[in-house]
């Protein structure tokens, strides 16, 4: 298993040593409240659900409440809610 570690503020990407494994797994952390941040994180994890076998999105600080920055325009409870029920762990 392939670790790949990407982080919201300034994505890091650390890519393995054995690069060449079957599976991956994906941690992203987010540290902000922004809605489109929050948004992106989603996004971005459900994209990498349909094609990697372990995603996971670690909440930290103020992104714990991304319930609250739900909206029409950023509809996270939604997005979040396709996440988990995709098999993605989400962290708070």
């Amino acid at each position: 298993m392939a670790w790949v570690s990407l982080t919201m503020v300034g994505a890091d990407i650390y890519p393995p040593k054995d690069w060449e494994c079957n599976t991956m797994k994906v941690t992203m952390m987010v540290c902000q409240d922004t809605p489109e941040v929050l948004w992106n994180a989603f996004r971005l994890g459900n994209m990498m659900l349909e094609g990697m076998e372990d995603v996971s999105i670690f909440l930290n600080g103020p992104s714990v409440k991304y319930e609250e920055a739900d909206s029409e325009q950023f509809p996270l409870k939604e997005l979040a809610k396709v996440f988990t029920l995709s098999e993605g762990e989400l962290f708070a």
